[in-house]
This record gives structure tokens, C-alpha cells and sequence, in this order.
């Protein structure tokens, strides 16, 4: 699959998660096999722009190309400046958001509200488009399928997305008011895909090589995107894709390559965050990597009250001693 002019190495993609798809995560999700990865969503308001939490998310030293930055908000003028500084910064694919269904987002009238407004769509999508063209950036959409089951446009709005000079289009299969309940639809992203050219990106519970490969068929998408089931698994993306082009099944990680893998991950999340934030920031993927373990239940409430990286990181050797090394893991929990 294209976008633009970068031609991505597979179909299954990272999707960008607020707190989760920082630097370090999506440098280890493609060292894992992941296609593409997309940034936490960054602020348009150039207000934000010198704050930690954005300085962070624009921070890509040492990340693979393409480096693609997702931004947020509701101002046509302000999203095309927001997509001109990220480029300056060293994006080479711009995504918009259109689909973060929280209310602090959609209460300003950003991420999946806009769906309410095609008006204001096109007007952003052609203003970031325009903003990008001569720097030879292209623009991507995330979006979801409608505001509610009532209302679902995705159709339309992909077509605005298209005639406005987006290269390619991401679709999650529920609607704004469906957050992230119940089941993820399908038909609504193949109804979208047969009615534009451009490359469509399926969405939603997937979370299996099965999975992908039938969301793919149902489809006709170009790629999968996987979220939350990547979620202390990155592993999931290499496991997808050997799947989609062999048929075949790789073995699970062993506990000697889950700790390898665990404490890598850490001494970046540490280096990246600091001492303070780094430490307690990273209990989320430790709880995340070892949920449904033998004796992790016990463990992970130790994680918690752990207030150094060192003691964080010993803790977990610690643990891992007690696991040979070449025994397989069993299948971690998806989270909800």
C-alpha cells in the first residue's frame, strides 16, 4: 500500500492511542513487524506547542520513516499551521483527526464531533491538503463511521476526503457514541471502499491473524489498523503479517524473549520520560505485558507502588527469574 509516495512495507498498522503510541512504542511496534505507525495526536493550537506532554509527541529521534503525526482540532487555518510546523519538525505524513470519541476532545468541537459538521470537514481537509502539497507532504484522515448509529456519514465524508486531496483514509467501525463498546461494523467500511479510490485502512477489534485476514476479505480494505489488542503485545503485528502472506502461524514468544523485549522497551520509556514520569508511565505497559500470567496477579500491585526505575526494573528481572526462559507464554489478555 501508497501513501503518497511512500510505498509501507505491509498491511497492518499501528494506531495512534493517546498516552500509548509514544516514541518508544512505535519504534519497537515496527522493529516487531508493524507496516506503519501513526503519533499520539498533537494539539493544533500553537498555544500547546512548548508544553511537555506536545514537545514529547513531536519528538522523533531515531524513528523509522515514514514519520507520520496525527493533529487535532477544529480551525481550518489553525490545522494547516499545526500541519506546516509538524512538517518543519519532521513529519512526512500528515493524519487528521476525526475520530477520538472523548468528551474533552469533542467538547471543542475536535476529533469525531466534526462528523456533525461536513462543512467544517471539508474546510479543514482542503486547508491541511493545501498547506502540505508544496512541501510534498501527504495528508491522511481517521474517522469513524458517524456521530451515532442514526447518523452514519462515513460515506460522504470520504468522498469530501477524497475530492479534497487526502491520500488515504482510516476507518474505526463504530460511531462516536459508540466509543469503544459493543462490536466493531464492518459493512460501512466496505460500503466506503467501494465508493472511492483512494487506499481505505480497516479499524476495530482487530486482534487475531484471523481476524485481519477476514476483515481484509469483507472489506477490500488495503490495510488493517490494530489498537488496543497491540496493547502489551506488539508481537501481534509480526504474527499478523507472516499470517497474511503465509497462512501459517508463528510460535508465541518464549519468557526469554518477553523479558528482552519488556526491559528494552523500558530503558527507552525511561530515558525518554525521565525518573518521575517514566517510572510510573510505564506501569500501564508492564500491567499490559503481563496480564494473564502465572503469578502476575500477585505481582503487578508491587508494580504499582514502585517509585524508581531501578527498583522497577530489578522488580521485574526478579520475576522473571522465577519463568524458563524457553517456555512459551500463554495468550496475554486483550485489554477491554
Amino acid at each position: 500500500m501508497r501513501i503518497g509516495s511512500w510505498l509501507l512495507p505491509n498491511p497492518v498498522f499501528v494506531a495512534p492511542m493517546a498516552g500509548v503510541t509514544d516514541r518508544p512504542y512505535r519504534k519497537l511496534c515496527k522493529a516487531l513487524g508493524a507496516g506503519y505507525a501513526v503519533s499520539e495526536m498533537a494539539a493544533s493550537n500553537p498555544r500547546l506547542w512548548d508544553s511537555v506532554k506536545t514537545s514529547r509527541r513531536l519528538d522523533h529521534d531515531g524513528e523509522i520513516d515514514p514519520i507520520a503525526v496525527q493533529i487535532a482540532g477544529a480551525d481550518p487555518e489553525m490545522m494547516a499551521e499545526a500541519a506546516a510546523f509538524n512538517v518543519a519538525k519532521g513529519a512526512r505524513i500528515i493524519d487528521i483527526n476525526m475520530g477520538c470519541p472523548v468528551k474533552k476532545v469533542c467538547n471543542v468541537a475536535s476529533g469525531s464531533a466534526l462528523l456533525r459538521d461536513e462543512g467544517r470537514v471539508l474546510r479543514i481537509l482542503r486547508s491541511v491538503v493545501q498547506a502540505c502539497a508544496p512541501l510534498g507532504v501527504p495528508v491522511t484522515l481517521k474517522t469513524r463511521t458517524g456521530w451515532d448509529r442514526n447518523s452514519r456519514n462515513a460515506v460522504r465524508i470520504a468522498t469530501l476526503a477524497q475530492e479534497a486531496g487526502i491520500a488515504a483514509i482510516t476507518l474505526h467501525g463504530r460511531t462516536r457514541c459508540d466509543l469503544y463498546q459493543g462490536v466493531a461494523e464492518y459493512d460501512t467500511i466496505r460500503e466506503v471502499k467501494n465508493a472511492v479510490e483512494i487506499p481505505v485502512v480497516a479499524n476495530g477489534d482487530i486482534d487475531s491473524p484471523e481476524k485481519a485476514e477476514y476483515v481484509l476479505q469483507y472489506t477490500g480494505a488495503d490495510a488493517v489498523m490494530v489498537g488496543r489488542a497491540a496493547q502489551g503485545r506488539p508481537w501481534i503485528f509480526r504474527e499478523i503479517s507472516h499470517y497474511l502472506k503465509t497462512g501459517e502461524h508463528l510460535p508465541p514468544p518464549t519468557f526469554g524473549e518477553l523479558r528482552a523485549r519488556l526491559l528494552d522497551h523500558l530503558e527507552e520509556h525511561y530515558r525518554f520520560y525521565g525518573e518521575f514520569t517514566g517510572v510510573r508511565s510505564a506501569r500501564k505497559h508492564i500491567g499490559w505485558y503481563l496480564s494473564g500470567l502465572p503469578d502476575a496477579a500477585e505481582f503487578l500491585p508491587r508494580i504499582n507502588q514502585i517509585c524508581s526505575t531501578s527498583e522497577q526494573t530489578r522488580a521485574i528481572e526478579q520475576w522473571f527469574d522465577r519463568h524458563p526462559p524457553n517456555e512459551p507464554i500463554m495468550a496475554t489478555a486483550v485489554p477491554a
